[in-house]
């Protein structure tokens, strides 16, 4: 996920500590912020700054204008075979909003509209029909404004022709709009916390020794109740793993990002994206989206585009930070640290006990990150007082943090731009992006604060930062039924949302709509419980020396009721006997600590190898993504053919109630959908809800998702009756996790009112 810096770096800086002087290493693992911010620029000699220069060119950031017909031409054999998703991927690459902005990048004027028109027809093929009409709103504006175009009936009859289709679309679903009204004409019960802004009036803000701050249900809960609404004070999209859009060699990258998709300042996915003019990476989804980034950040970090994704998104997140708080304020924060006051390096440490009670809210001036009115804001001097664990984290990676927050600062020098980290910019300097002006090696006092700062919030982050997550449709997306999983968007600082304590069992869920969290209660939850989050580790998916042993990153030992039930109770996490390998003669499970297992039926007594066993296991994954990879290229029927062998061979070696076994169900679940055999993917899709359901229980938001695809494949195979029940379960486990207006829950009340209007002798004979 690339939140540390690339490996090269890593090492490089590895190296230069184990040479240090055995005395400067323990200067540097007992320095303060302030010290080893001082020591750090003396350290990141011109050598490594070099070498910094050089792994940045592994990350280009600038214009390569040529790329664009090449992305236009492949996007056109994409959609001539149907693959709308590839296509419009491809077509997002060429990230050109209006003619002006194509000519001065080279682009040929007369192609941009007709990449649009493509574009459009691709959204309208996937049903994402308000995006359409978007896109073709530009082009109508684009013909009006230039006499030239008017010249091309063609594109003027397909434009007009479009427009019909997208009329007769947005027709068809009118029964559907009426009935999900009902849905999203019911607001949320809400009434605003006194004291924690974003939060609702069921919860209060406790600390103990033990927890720290936390919240407590100063009323009881139920689940599905919306518990805390707060938006980013800063967040920064994670490129991600790169999207295959088609094989073989090509001379441009067909791999789409995150970052080719999604709008690098709201989040929300590109349509006609709009491209930063002075590089390459950064682009958005509107005009607006631009110059808002523009004039809060991305004119300093323009320039710095290629350090940034060297150095990672913990120190993009770092400087982004900084810029949104205005230095006036990191500098006030960041002086107050340094007055002898002990509590910005241990924030709680002033804190008087508070009560559990409900109404322990009424004594929150004493917690730091509190406004002088008592009030706890998403704000960033509530950012600035989450503990940054100073001292818990290694010296190595302190001093990693700190050679590469050093790193920015000197750059953000060399490059001219220390007037605008400061807000000494006039307005007329922000219009266009800076050219490298060469200064001082030394960094300036006020530089040294803002580097001081970044180092704090990369510490922070290891324990802070919170994932923000977006379902992503996997495969080629064209087809009747949407098979989508969770992925990292983007990494964030949520002040309020950070007063969540972890736990394995937890009591919310986490949801976003661009660069907004929700958090609502999973479970009841009764009048003075705390309520909890999962930060990862979770007892449906690993056992609790697992949990434990990934929770150290945050600096405290778990003592949730899962893991004290398991540690203390003696009670045995079913997740390894699920998970488990089983005998190949007679299916027990196998058993054993050690390298060499055997199988649990004393009169079997087979043994064999733990490492024999994993290479089987890696094996069969990759044959199962070999299968999928023969789906996406619309080899169904070979990829069937490999996925039953694949069920074969797992039935010899693997539990039948493994997590894989499931997958293997889906995975045939949406070969079959693809070929129109409804019952087929009916029948493999109810055997993974089983596997889902044991594994994470029946109202999980895992079950709530397989229950969605079973719901779209009942549907498109006319199955009314079953598919209204499966769709009614489905809404209620989703609307608990995600909210009554959530997408999924809009498209389950379009199922459901297209459905009821079918025909009655139809419905008969379903």
């Amino acid at each position: 996920m690339m939140a540390l810096p690339v490996a090269e770096w890593q090492g490089r800086t590895s190296r230069l500590w184990a040479a240090l002087d055995p005395a400067l290493r323990e200067r540097l693992a007992a320095a303060s912020l302030q010290d080893a911010v001082r020591l750090g620029c003396d350290l990141l000699r011109t050598k490594e700054e070099a070498a910094l220069v050089q792994l940045c060119h592994q990350a280009p950031t600038g214009k390569e204008p040529e790329a664009a017909s090449w992305y236009r031409e492949q996007g056109n054999r994409e959609f001539k075979q149907g693959r709308y998703q590839a296509a419009l991927r491809l077509y997002s690459k060429v990230c050109l909003e209006d003619i002006a902005r194509a000519e001065s990048h080279g682009y040929p004027d007369r192609l941009l509209p007709k990449v649009l028109l493509r574009k459009a027809e691709c959204l309208l093929c996937l049903g994402r029909l308000q995006d359409a009409q978007d896109i073709l709103r530009v082009l109508e504006s684009k013909f009006a404004l230039d006499r030239v175009m008017t010249t091309h009936l063609t594109r003027l009859k397909k434009l007009s022709q479009l427009k019909v289709k997208l009329h007769e679309k947005e027709r068809c679903p009118e029964p559907a709009r009426e009935a999900r009204g009902g849905i999203q004409g019911k607001s949320e019960i809400w009434e605003e916390n006194n004291n924690i802004s974003g939060a609702s009036s069921s919860l209060s803000l406790s600390f103990d020794a033990e927890r720290g701050r936390h919240l407590v249900a100063s009323q009881d809960i139920m689940p599905g109740q919306s518990l805390l609404k707060e938006e980013a004070f800063v967040s920064v999209l994670c490129p991600g793993e790169s999207l295959p859009l088609q094989g073989g060699e090509a001379a441009w990258d067909t791999g789409a990002t995150n970052a080719d998709l999604y709008c690098h300042h709201c989040l929300r996915q590109l349509l006609a994206s709009v491209p930063c003019q002075g590089c390459s990476y950064a682009k958005y989804c509107s005009q607006d989206c631009a110059d808002v980034a523009w004039q809060q950040y991305h004119r300093t970090e323009c320039s710095l585009g290629a350090l940034l994704l060297t150095l990672g998104v913990f120190c993009h997140v770092a400087l982004r930070t900084v810029l949104l708080a205005g230095f006036a304020e990191v500098s006030r924060l960041v002086g107050c640290s340094h007055s002898g006051d002990k509590d910005l390096q241990n924030p709680e440490a002033r804190c008087k006990p508070l009560s559990e009670a409900p109404d322990a809210g009424a004594g929150t001036r004493g917690i730091p990150g509190c406004g002088s009115n008592g009030r706890y804001q998403s704000s960033y001097q509530a950012l600035f007082h989450l503990l940054p664990h100073t001292e818990q984290h290694s010296a190595e990676h302190k001093f990693l943090c700190t050679l590469s927050v050093v790193a920015i600062c000197k750059q953000l020098q060399a490059a001219g731009l220390e007037a605008a980290v400061l807000n000494q910019e006039s307005r007329q300097q922000w219009s266009k992006p800076k050219t490298c002006e060469k200064t001082s090696d030394e960094l300036s006092p006020e530089l040294k604060t803002v580097a001081e700062a970044m180092l704090r919030h990369v510490l922070q982050l290891q324990c802070n930062a919170q994932a923000i997550t977006v379902m992503q449709e996997l495969g080629p997306g064209d087809g009747a039924v949407v098979n989508k999983k969770p992925v990292r968007l983007a990494t964030a600082f949520f002040p309020v949302l950070s007063l969540l304590n972890h736990s394995c069992c937890p009591n919310t869920s986490v949801s976003f709509s661009g660069t907004a969290a929700t958090v609502r209660a999973s479970q009841p939850i009764p009048r003075g419980q705390e309520v909890l989050h999962c930060y990862g580790p979770h007892q449906c998916r690993m056992r609790v020396a697992e949990r434990q042993q990934l929770l150290s990153q945050y600096f405290f030992e778990c003592r949730c009721r899962a893991c004290l039930e398991e540690l203390e109770s003696g009670v045995k996490s079913l997740v390894p006997i699920r998970n488990s390998f089983c005998c190949p003669k007679c299916q027990a499970q196998m058993q054993g600590e050690e390298d060499t297992l055997c199988c649990s039926n004393e009169a079997c007594a087979t043994s064999a190898s733990r490492e024999n066993l994993s290479c089987r296991l890696q094996d069969l994954q990759q044959q199962i993504k070999k299968a999928l990879d023969l789906l996406r290229v619309g080899k169904a029927d070979q990829a069937i053919k490999m996925l039953l062998k694949c069920q074969m061979d797992a039935g010899n070696f693997l539990s039948p109630e493994h997590l894989l076994m499931g997958e293997m169900e889906d995975h045939l679940a949406q070969v079959y959908a693809t070929l129109g055999k409804w019952q087929e993917a009916a029948r493999h899709l109810k055997k993974s809800i089983e596997i889902v359901e044991m594994h994470h229980g029946p109202s999980s938001v895992e079950t709530g998702h397989e229950l969605f695809k079973l719901a779209q494949i009942l549907f498109n195979g006319f199955a009314v009756s079953e598919a209204l029940s499966t769709i009614q379960r489905a809404e209620g486990i989703l609307s608990v996790h995600f909210g009554p207006q959530s997408a999924q829950i809009q498209e389950l009340q379009e199922m459901k009112a297209c459905l009821s209007e079918l025909p009655r002798n139809i419905l008969q004979r379903t």
